[in-house]
């Protein structure tokens, strides 16, 4: 499996594939469980930042019965949200690998209930795209 990685040497930036080869594939390590803590009073703010909205994607867990990646590749437009209704064939999210764009294409009819990736972000065969129930 090709990895993309961006590596800066003495200034200068490029973009590095590489191929891992040998050793045991490990699972990546789950993200440790949020731990609740007592509310702690504290003064207000002088100036509140203003926070990106984050998208759903990220909050979305995958299910088995998601749609997967067919190719490794990036990202570069989602073309439905959560909600929408499409229709076999339909395209829902365009996918650039080996510099040429690829249509990802809805498996069936129904309505799209989760977006597991975010314009942009790189995926790898068998990652979940999106859920379509």
């Amino acid at each position: 499996m090709l990895r993309k990685f961006k590596i800066a040497i003495d200034g200068t930036e490029y973009l590095v594939e590489m191929e891992e080869i040998g050793g045991v594939p490990q699972p990546a390590a789950p993200a440790p469980a949020p731990q609740a803590a007592a509310p702690v009073q504290t003064a207000p703010a002088a100036a509140p930042k203003e926070e990106a909205p984050q998208a759903t994607a990220a909050t979305t867990p995958a299910s088995a019965d998601a749609m997967t990646a067919p190719m490794p590749g990036t990202i570069l437009k989602i073309l439905v949200n959560v909600g929408d209704e499409v229709k076999e064939n339909q395209p829902v999210m365009i996918l650039e690998a080996m510099k040429m764009e690829n249509e990802v294409v809805a498996p069936k009819v129904g309505t799209v209930t989760g977006i597991h990736v975010t314009q942009g972000q790189m995926v790898n065969p068998g990652e979940a795209l999106i859920t379509i129930g």
